[in-house]
């Protein structure tokens, strides 16, 4: 009796298995969420594949870090410069590039700061700064808050703790652009959340077309070497499908039919800038 049992036992832990390996997690910006892109893509995935996606969408920082600890089987990120770095420490073992579009700054119709129609992207945050007009910041160490601190740090502009001017939502990029709509204030944002939002927001675009605003994202696959529980196959399925061809029509076609533009600009096998 007890050997049929093992049996049993031993015949059902595979197949056990290879249900859990069938779900695969994807750490990932919040943009890529709030705009809808994701919701495009990966129902197409799961029926090519017969894989199910999790997203987990956090700021890239947090996504990162998921990554990094082995708690996600593929990232998809935009913060190149700590994702440089956590590949180059041996964390990924391939990165490559998917897509990009751009950040906005955008703010309230009346403009206190005077940065309507600047392009550029420092010179906006200085007349913020000089001007303590309302700014809402991500405050969540996602790419966006990156880039964000990258801005005021070329400024050479020290920032107040939280709560006067400078606020922080600590939250995901639509939460955060409805704060800073109520709060009739600057923020930072990608523009596919930014449109995709729009008809919700008063905001208004002030700066953008400033080389410094260019926001690339790119996929991770990550070191099994440091997380041995992942599922390699999984990651890797899902960021060769981000940069196969038919996707990146997919990611090129994306927001024209809504908004008469698209809101991602396909970029696998381009040189990475």
């Amino acid at each position: 009796m007890r050997a049929r049992l093992a049996a049993l036992l031993a015949a059902a832990i595979p197949a056990v298995v290879s249900a859990q390996h069938r779900d695969i997690i994807l750490a990932t910006t919040t943009s890529t969420r709030d705009a809808g892109l994701l919701d495009s893509l990966l129902p197409l995935f799961e029926r090519q594949t017969g894989y199910h996606v999790k997203v987990i969408a956090i700021g890239s920082g947090q996504a990162l870090e998921m990554g990094r600890r082995g708690d996600a089987d593929v990232v998809l990120a935009h913060a190149p410069e700590a994702e440089r770095a956590l590949t180059d420490s041996g964390y990924f073992v391939c990165r490559r590039l998917v897509m990009h579009n751009e950040f906005l700054i955008v703010g309230p119709p009346q403009d206190p700061a005077g940065v309507r129609g600047l392009s550029d992207a420092v010179t906006a945050f200085k007349r913020i700064a000089e001007r303590r007009a309302p700014f809402v910041s991500r405050g969540d160490k996602s790419g966006t808050h990156q880039r964000e601190l990258s801005l005021w740090q070329k400024g050479r502009i020290s920032l107040p703790p939280p709560g006067g001017w400078y606020m922080e939502s600590g939250q995901g990029m639509g939460a955060t652009l409805q704060l800073a709509s109520e709060k009739s204030a600057y923020t930072l944002t990608d523009d596919a959340t930014y449109l995709t939002w729009q008809a919700k927001l008063t905001l208004g675009v002030m700066t953008q077309g400033d080389s410094l605003l260019y926001n690339v994202y790119h996929v991770l696959e990550l070191n099994p070497r440091n997380a041995p529980g992942i599922n390699v196959e999984g990651g890797r399925a899902l960021a060769d499908f981000f940069v196969a061809p038919d996707t990146q029509r997919r990611i090129s076609e994306f927001g024209k039919a809504r908004f008469g533009r698209r809101l991602f600009v396909p970029d696998a096998g381009k040189p990475d800038p």
